[in-house]
């Protein structure tokens, strides 16, 4: 997810998506391929990209009520197979990261699954600039090569693709980035260096096989305030 860009608000509890998760959908299609290699974590990685997402959108509602002092706008991540960190939230303070964190467990497993799709997450971008190029490369073949000719048509995909990519950026996280959390379990809280060498909030998670289990795991010990 990137960090940069105007302020949104969390989305509303009815659900973006078109159909009702299931808690043991992963595990069975990880019992079934179980011979395909770099299966579980792929999946487990879609269920962190999720819980990466639910988890900016309640450090933001949190910061914007008053509960802790941060920009909401600078928050962002970047999910791997075993957490994901989190950029933006002050080094050290982990107790309100970790309250945030299993809030956001809770409420997505609990039926919260629009908190899975954020709008500046790197897959709306990637998103756009697949649809500049796609339809960039289909114009230039449909239209005269005058360059005038083509300069319109490279403004006209562009504008399509900024028109487009929001919303075909949020499908694409809800039907193939992003997956219910239902089968993590919260480990730790850390400050360790990205693959870039930046000190970060690493949240680390493993996977449980049996989803049942998650309501005795999520559950917060005190509210966010």
């Amino acid at each position: 997810m990137t960090t940069t860009a105007p302020s949104y608000t969390s989305p509303t509890p009815s659900s973006l998506f078109d159909f009702v998760p299931e808690a043991q959908w992963d595990q069975e299609l990880l019992n079934q391929l179980s011979f395909f290699p770099g299966l579980q974590d792929l999946l487990t990685i879609r269920q962190v990209h999720a819980l990466e997402h639910a988890t900016v959108w309640v450090l933001s509602e949190v910061a914007r009520n008053g509960g802790i002092s941060i920009n909401p706008d600078a928050l962002g991540g970047m999910s791997t197979e075993s957490g994901f960190y989190l950029y933006g939230y002050k080094l050290g303070d982990t107790t309100p990261l970790r309250q945030a964190v299993q809030t956001a467990l809770s409420r997505l497993t609990q039926g919260e699954w629009n908190l899975a799709v954020h709008p500046r997450c790197g897959t709306n971008l990637s998103v756009g600039m697949l649809l500049t190029g796609g339809l960039a490369l289909g114009i230039n073949f449909l239209l005269p090569k005058s360059p005038i000719e083509q300069l319109l048509g490279i403004g006209l995909a562009a504008t399509a693709a900024t028109q487009l990519a929001p919303e075909l950026g949020s499908m694409t996280q809800r039907y193939l980035t992003t997956a219910i959390p239902f089968n993590l379990k919260v480990d730790k809280i850390l400050v360790k260096p990205d693959m870039w060498g930046r000190s970060a909030h690493f949240v680390q998670v493993h996977w449980i096989a049996n989803a049942t289990k998650l309501k005795q795991v999520i559950a917060p010990k005190t509210p966010i305030q």
